[in-house]
């Protein structure tokens, strides 16, 4: 939903105006850069892309469709697509948790809503620990889930997938994370 803010802000945009510009920084600034910060977690690099980010809104702002998403989740579209890019680009050697033998698809999900339900500091450290051992793809479905509590129509749209489809990959990407979250355990 579209305020009467974000309208006159996007007519401001469009108009190029300084103070336009200004306002989008200090109303999503913030945001944009604790979203880049998770997927990208070297602080010069998250930089870059945040700016990218804000850059690329600046020059497209005349594409964005009120109709298709709010602005905030348009703008989240494109720090989760610079993000992902930057990262495709870089190559960076990271070392991913693989689940060779689907064990983590075999978990039920009461399972992993014991480990998840109990917002323990320690468990959330442990989640924090085990983000960094996922793909940022799926890094970017459970940051936006549940630090973002963004739903699964606006994730579908950020990540230009459907409600269904990130549905499955949240259950299948939080079964993936208890099985890391235990071996970070032992």
């Amino acid at each position: 939903m579209t305020t009467t803010t974000d309208i006159n802000l996007i007519e401001g945009l469009r108009k190029q105006s300084p103070k336009a510009q200004q306002r989008l920084l200090e109303g999503y600034g913030n945001d944009v850069f604790t979203q880049v910060v998770r997927l990208i977690p070297r602080i010069e690099n998250a930089e870059e892309v945040y700016q990218d980010v804000f850059v690329k809104v600046f020059n497209n702002i005349n594409k964005y469709d009120a109709e298709k998403s709010s602005l905030r989740t348009w703008i989240s579209r494109i720090a989760y697509n610079e993000s992902i890019s930057f990262l495709r680009q870089k190559s960076l050697p990271v070392i991913y948790y693989e689940d060779h033998e689907r064990e983590a698809e075999k978990l039920s999900e009461t399972e992993v809503d014991e480990t998840f339900g109990k917002p323990s500091l320690e468990t959330v450290q442990l989640i924090r620990a085990a983000l960094k051992h996922l793909p940022p793809d799926e890094r970017a479905v459970i940051t936006m889930f549940y630090y973002e509590e963004m739903s699964l129509k606006e994730i579908a749209y950020i990540t230009e997938s459907i409600p269904t489809t990130v549905a499955s990959k949240l259950s299948r990407t939080r079964k993936k994370l208890y099985k890391i979250i235990k071996m970070l355990q032992s």
